[in-house]
């Protein structure tokens, strides 16, 4: 499994390219980035299009339990 330090990845606001989860601000590439991206989550203009489903979770109980929450996992 690859490091997900070294994985090259678009930035989800600019799509720029680089090893953002390498940076405190990944997947984002800047502080900035993830700033917009969280204002347009309290806008509305991002959203969930359906609603949960109980299968939506499976697979969840298997992660590791011995990572911060925030880490970057792959």
């Amino acid at each position: 499994m690859p490091d997900p330090a070294e994985l090259i990845v678009a930035c989800p606001r600019c799509r720029q390219r680089g090893k953002w989860f390498a940076d405190k601000w990944g997947p984002f590439c800047s502080q900035r980035c993830k700033l917009i991206d969280l204002g347009q989550w309290f806008n509305e203009e991002h959203k969930v299009s359906r609603e949960l489903r109980p299968g939506d979770f499976e697979g969840f109980d298997e992660l590791p339990t011995d990572l911060p929450p925030d880490s970057a996992q792959s």
